[in-house]
């Protein structure tokens, strides 16, 4: 059973920073795609950043220089260090895995920034 829990949502103010984590199960970690994507209600899920099995990272314009994607293997683990954060951040984070077809989500967690 594959499952993607992530953690380390919550309410920070703007300017503040959190670190979002994505423990997964259930997959060959290491060769999956992994990405951050977000979503408010009503509204289409967006990707904020991605991460190959490579390494290789992209990221939303709106967070380029703010925001760092990070892989552990060892861990089985995708980490999201979400810095000078801004109430346009507010949203439910997801994490996602891919691999040849194979996709599969996260729970989501809230990140809420106030002015």
């Amino acid at each position: 059973q594959v499952q993607l829990v992530e953690s380390g949502g919550g309410l920070v103010k703007a300017g503040g920073s959190l670190r979002l984590s994505c423990a997964a199960s259930g997959i060959l970690f290491s060769i999956n795609d992994m990405g951050w994507y977000r979503q408010a209600p009503g509204n289409q899920r967006k990707l904020v950043a991605h991460i190959t099995s490579g390494g290789m990272t992209t990221y939303a314009d709106s967070v380029k220089g703010r925001f760092t994607i990070s892989r552990d293997n060892a861990r089985n683990t995708v980490y999201l260090q979400m810095n000078s954060l801004t109430p346009e951040d507010t949203d439910v984070y997801y994490c996602s895995s891919s691999y040849r077809g194979y996709d599969y989500w996260g729970q989501g967690t809230q990140v809420t920034v106030s002015s």
